[in-house]
């Protein structure tokens, strides 16, 4: 390991702060008339849009953060600033999303929050934080010590059979070719479970959609490959990806492989997919899954490419 577990610590408690702070500002924010604009950088709207508060909530974050950039030769790769690439030469970087789920905040609905996280070089997430203002939950990981819930282990919970198999999923995939092919199969892995159905349910905020299945384990929540850019950034993932590795759950790419969380080519998560899931045999079945879609595409019966953004 390139940090000993002290060293781990001391930046987690960094980030707390810097996700506490950040969160402080966005709350604030929360009842006042957000002046928004666009960027010009990704193809979805989630991805278009940026406040004037994810700019507030960054710099809050980076003011305690930039002291740990020289003493530990961290490079940083936040959504709010170009990627200068020393996340390829420095031993990590804090990665960040100031604000995940700007769609809601900006509709003043749940599913936004602050996500912090400290990657290596390597893409092994190291430290993972995620922090909901509204509610004032903090879950937070450190490899190899563990994730947490307002300081408390989480524990996830077996199936519950009495409950339905639930994908949480953003808006945008109402309007996806694959979405009855989906829904078919989500509907088959949960027999197969031995589950009360099964249901999608649309939201924003995919951190947020990601740390609720720690909770509830009969939800999941993936995204098939795009060949655009979109699907999501290294910042939307990062520390949730630490947060379900400690965890024991699964967070993978939609084949089944680690996320490529320092990916050197891009910053956006499109080429792989990803999958989020409490347990290995639900992760499993949404594997094969993605399998099916596939043969069902070569086969002609699935358009080749997705006509609306998935992100």
């Amino acid at each position: 390991m390139i940090f000993s577990n002290d060293q781990l610590y001391e930046l987690s408690q960094l980030a707390f702060s810097a996700a506490h702070a950040a969160g402080h500002i966005i709350e604030t924010h929360r009842q006042t008339k957000i002046q928004f604009h666009h960027k010009e950088s990704s193809a979805s709207l989630a991805g278009q849009v940026v406040t004037e508060v994810d700019h507030k909530a960054q710099a809050a974050i980076l003011e305690i953060l930039e002291p740990s950039r020289a003493e530990y030769d961290l490079a940083l790769l936040t959504e709010e600033s170009p990627d200068d690439g020393q996340r390829q030469e420095k031993p990590a970087f804090w990665c960040i999303d100031p604000l995940d789920g700007t769609l809601a905040f900006i509709n003043n609905t749940p599913g936004f929050s602050v996500s912090i996280a400290l990657v290596a070089r390597n893409g092994d997430p190291l430290i993972g934080v995620a922090y909901d203002p509204v509610e004032q939950v903090l879950f937070h990981a450190i490899r190899g010590q563990g994730a947490y819930k307002n300081g408390h282990p989480i524990q996830i919970p077996d199936l519950d059979p009495k409950q339905p198999l639930i994908l949480s999923i953003d808006f945008s995939f109402q309007s996806h070719p694959w979405l009855e092919h989906t829904r078919t199969g989500l509907h088959d892995i949960a027999r197969q479970l031995g589950l009360d159905g099964s249901d999608i349910q649309f939201r924003t905020g995919g951190v947020m959609n990601a740390c609720g299945i720690l909770e509830d384990p009969n939800i999941c929540y993936f995204k098939y490959p795009r060949s655009d850019n979109s699907g999501g950034s290294l910042w939307d993932y990062a520390a949730t990806a630490c947060l379900f590795h400690e965890a024991g759950a699964v967070a993978s790419d939609i084949y089944g492989h680690p996320m490529e969380l320092n990916r050197p080519d891009s910053t956006f998560m499109n080429h792989r997919g990803l999958l989020y899931a409490a347990h290995q045999a639900l992760a499993d079945r949404i594997i094969a899954l993605h399998h099916s879609v596939l043969l069902h595409r070569k086969a002609g019966r699935l358009s080749e490419n997705a006509q609306t953004n998935f992100q």
